[in-house]
């Protein structure tokens, strides 16, 4: 490895000398085309030589971004001096139990805890959370873990998955302390504090007790880190002898459980993006084994959750048979043994253009329904009374007063007479609601405030806009934008903009508050979410025009993001900067070669810039879940030369690159550190401009980074230091900031 100076921009002055990675081609070689690669001996993590090169760039970042440190220390003062550090969550009831989380100030990790619950006969009263204070101890609180003592010494820690028996007397919980999520799972008895002797090792999220509490179903990973098996552990059994329930072999599919909302199944979700499969498993016939939905073979992407109506045994199925927007439909199962032509489903929430039905889930009153309209996700809720009849009620949707917001159910109990909510806009604090379930004496139920998270500092959200405008594609297509600033920002034209954007795999950039990015708006900063093609906020179409063979409408749609700031009056077109991560990295790699011109920074955290090789090699962690994104450039000519046309590595080439960074953590499993690696090196050898470009690593992260709050906090600071230094927005507009 040797090393090349580069220019400070501002006193042309050598700044720092820039690691460059020897050269060792490798030829890949696909469809009769060769791709002569220089980097590809970056993979070998476990080479001294590598690890060395890694260190090498982030002392490099670090001194080119040196300067940045006080800005970056501003930030950070600025997130946690709006963050109330002792808090606690809105208890949430489960069996006989509240269940809730205590922050503390000075400490990294939350504390979880629970304390009884009250049986009155009054079931609004019952399901009404007891107030907790912060810093206040609850007579009879039990703490359940501490995650504080857990993460101790360790370089890193994130919870997994936790589950509690429903006569609240074990307790487990999965553990990670490397960032490549895999968890270890023990088990405490909460009677007596003592940890029984059970442990499991290297299991994935998601873990769940039977209704008797004498087993536990957990997920395991393959090699390629795609979840393949749900095991079940019989408590005081050697875990050699851990029975598999259930194998998927398919390499393109994914595997998950859950337990059925009356406790009465087993629910195995198997699946992609294009067709699924779901398997049952009832707890009072365990014998009887699994029993199949609706076959793979039919390719219907669905969701079942079988319950009782009127004590007899239904399916509620929300599917996209026929209908390309999905909708909900009842299944008698003795249906389910005939062909799939000849089946009868009795439709409950029948399918729109407009609405993108995105799941159905019951209680022992109600069918509760997540819609998206207009981008916006929403809840409705329908009275099982009448189900799928003519007598069949209208669906009642709890009304909020914003425009631009996010409203979506955080829990519900099988027989609680509430569920719930968890609402937030871009400038409304997270609010937790319980919404009273309909009933004859309160037809459109009630929303009931438990929680807005408090915002210190000074806080007002009259003091930030947010307005939808559109953006117009190439083709013609109009693109929805958020467009976030300060009230007191000008519209004449000086401003500083970033736009962020993802795109992939249908999720939606949902309005969501943030305490970060204020620092942003108070500095001037436009900031604009694109909700591009290939993410879902307009429905199916929207993720189906903007994946495999119609990716770059993703790219494209970014840039005319991009080009509505510019010409909007708001900003400078000198003064925009763009960020992405993961799938948004890819973004932000591939508009780095469209329209480097366009921006005077980017930020890519964990990107996705190396993404034909990845999926090329199906023993790479989660390449083969990737076909159905991107399509499968193993087998398809066409799939592989469209990706070869745009995927960021290959199209490295001699333009005038702005100032690029690159974020990344060693141990992430889903984004491996090789491709910003590569990336970077491939970007300083050959752009003509004199603008830095950087890779910082995380040494002990995971996907999302290092754990702890106040590390995350200072991960947020860097990137947002970055933008604002790059766009010369450091400076507090007058008035803004912590107060």
């Amino acid at each position: 490895m040797t090393q090349t100076s580069v220019q400070h921009p501002a006193d042309n002055t050598p700044a720092a000398a820039a690691p460059v990675a020897r050269k060792v081609p490798t030829e890949r070689i696909h469809h009769g085309d060769t791709f002569v690669d220089n980097y590809e001996w970056l993979r070998a993590k476990e080479s001294a030589e590598v690890v060395e090169h890694l260190k090498a760039e982030n002392a490099y970042q670090e001194t080119v971004t040196a300067h940045q440190e006080p800005l970056r220390e501003a930030i950070f003062q600025e997130i946690k001096g709006r963050t109330q550090e002792t808090d606690l969550s809105v208890p949430n009831r489960k069996d006989g139990w509240w269940y809730y989380t205590r922050s503390a100030e000075g400490k990294e990790y939350g504390i979880q805890c629970r304390v009884k619950a009250q049986d009155t006969g009054d079931p609004v009263a019952d399901w009404t959370p007891p107030a907790v204070e912060a810093g206040v101890e609850l007579s009879g609180e039990e703490v359940l873990l501490d995650c504080n003592v857990e993460a101790e010494g360790k370089p890193f820690f994130a919870v997994g998955g936790t589950a509690v028996t429903v006569d609240g007397n074990l307790y487990a919980y999965a553990v990670d302390n490397a960032g490549d999520e895999r968890f270890t799972l023990r088990f405490k008895d909460l009677r007596t504090g003592e940890m029984l002797p059970d442990v499991i090792e290297n299991i994935f999220y998601g873990v769940s007790f039977s209704p008797d509490g004498t087993r536990l179903f957990y997920t395991v990973v393959d090699d390629a880190w795609r979840p393949y098996q749900v095991k079940s552990h019989v408590l005081g059994t050697p875990v050699t002898e851990d029975e598999v329930i259930y194998q998927e072999d398919d390499v393109a599919m994914w595997l998950g459980f859950d337990l059925s909302s009356d406790r009465r199944h087993l629910v195995l979700s198997i699946g992609c993006s294009e067709y699924s499969e779901t398997r049952l498993l009832r707890f009072d016939d365990y014998d009887a084994g699994l029993a199949t939905v609706i076959s793979r073979d039919e390719r219907v992407l669905y969701e079942a959750e079988p319950f009782l109506l009127e004590g007899a045994e239904k399916i509620l199925v929300t599917h996209n048979r026929d209908a390309i927007n999905s909708m909900v439909s009842l299944v008698d199962p003795a249906e389910l043994t005939k062909p799939l032509a000849e089946q009868e489903w009795t439709t409950v929430v029948g399918h729109s253009d407009q609405v993108r039905v995105n799941g159905a889930g019951v209680t022992s009153t109600h069918v509760i329904v997540s819609v998206r309209k207009d981008t916006i996700e929403r809840v409705q809720v329908l009275a099982l009374a009448g189900l799928g009849t003519p007598a069949q009620g209208d669906p009642v949707e709890p009304a909020f007063d914003e425009e631009l917001y996010t409203a979506g159910v955080a829990g519900s109990d099988y027989e609680a007479p509430v569920i719930r909510m968890g609402y937030t806009s871009y400038f409304t604090p997270s609010r937790v609601y319980d919404f009273v379930l309909p009933t004859a004496a309160l037809p459109v139920g009630e929303l009931l405030l438990r929680k807005e998270s408090p915002v210190l500092g000074g806080y007002s959200s009259a003091d930030y806009v947010a307005t939808r405008e559109w953006a117009t594609a190439a083709d013609g297509t109009r693109i929805p934008l958020s467009v976030l600033r300060h009230a007191s920002v000008a519209r004449d034209s000086s401003a500083a903009g970033l736009v962020y954007g993802y795109g992939s795999y249908e999720l939606s950039m949902d309005p969501g508050f943030g305490i970060p990015r204020l620092s942003l708006l108070d500095r001037g900063i436009v900031f604009v979410i694109a909700h591009i093609r290939g993410g879902g906020e307009l429905g199916r179409h929207w993720y189906e025009d903007g994946k495999k063979l119609h990716k770059k409408n993703t790219f494209t749609d970014f840039v005319a993001a991009t080009d509505w700031l510019a010409g909007s009056g708001w900003v400078a077109s000198t003064r925009i900067a763009a960020m992405g991560g993961s799938a948004g990295g890819l973004l932000m790699g591939a508009v780095a070669n469209l329209a480097p011109e366009k921006y005077a920074a980017i930020v890519a955290a964990v990107p996705f810039v190396d993404a034909l090789t990845t999926i090329l090699d199906p023993e790479l962690p989660l390449s083969a879940l990737e076909w159905e994104e991107w399509g499968n450039p193993i087998t398809d000519p066409e799939v592989y030369a469209y990706m070869k046309s745009y995927t960021p590595y290959e199209n490295v080439g001699p333009r005038a690159y702005p100032k690029i960074a690159a974020v990344t953590s060693f141990n992430d499993t889903r984004v491996l550190y090789v491709e910003p690696a590569k990336w970077v090196q491939a970007l300083r050898s050959v752009s003509t401009g004199a603008e830095p470009i950087v890779m910082k690593i995380e040494m002990d992260g995971g996907h999302g980074g290092a754990s702890g709050r106040y590390v995350q906090w200072r991960e947020r600071a860097w990137d947002y230091a970055f933008v604002a230094d790059s766009v010369s927005a450091v400076e507090l507009l007058p008035g803004a900031g912590l107060k």
